[in-house]
């Protein structure tokens, strides 16, 4: 945990490749102290349509998901660490923005299925 998905404006693939943008995400949530380096999952995904107020303006949106149980302190501050990590970037005419939701722990399931090794 965290599952990290972040969205963006395809017109920012020039500027600064998706894997750039993940490990920013990355940076902020190591920084947080909340997750070790094997917690984080990170993905990402373009869009090629997108309107703000009517024009296409450049976005980063990350939504950080988290299992319940964190303060609202520390989601804050993790929200806080991911955008300055995100504002690092030279970007300009864009819209940084991170979002911190809670999934029950009561109704999360999980299920890692993996190849076995023949002997």
């Amino acid at each position: 945990m965290p599952h990290c998905i972040v969205e963006y404006s395809q017109n920012l693939e020039q500027e600064v490749p998706p894997v750039e943008l993940l490990e920013a995400v990355k940076a902020g949530c190591i920084a947080s102290t909340l997750f070790t380096l094997e917690d984080i999952k990170l993905r990402s995904v373009p869009y090629k349509s997108f309107l703000t107020a009517g024009q296409e303006d450049a976005f980063v949106h990350v939504i950080l998901r988290l299992l319940s149980g964190r303060t609202l302190e520390q989601r804050k501050q993790l929200s806080e660490l991911v955008l300055a990590s995100l504002g690092e970037f030279a970007l300009k005419d864009v819209s940084l923005s991170v979002e911190v939701c809670e999934m029950e722990r009561d109704t999360y399931s999980k299920k890692v299925v993996l190849s076995q090794k023949e002997e």
